[in-house]
């Protein structure tokens, strides 16, 4: 049933277990180097991570398309910005 959101992402980044504010740097560092449009998805640990990182990038001028709630992680969908 979620073949098709796991598949609309172009690139996936599995932080679980990687703490902040290193979880946003590596998202920031994987944004950097994908095309603009490109959506990557990013898996973070609940509490400060997901509290965190999805702020920290849309101060960063990066979009944040969805957050969704996984088995003990949270799924961030982050598109690259078209300039």
């Amino acid at each position: 049933m979620n073949q098709s959101f796991l598949s609309s992402a172009d690139a996936q980044l599995d932080l679980r277990g990687t703490p902040c504010p290193i979880n946003f740097v590596r998202t920031k560092l994987r944004l950097e180097k994908m095309t603009p449009g490109s959506l990557l998805e990013v898996w973070l640990d609940p509490g400060e991570p997901i509290e965190q990182v999805p702020d920290s990038l849309t101060m960063a001028g990066y979009q944040i398309e969805q957050i969704e709630e996984r088995d003990g992680f949270f799924a961030l969908q982050v598109r690259h910005p078209v300039k």
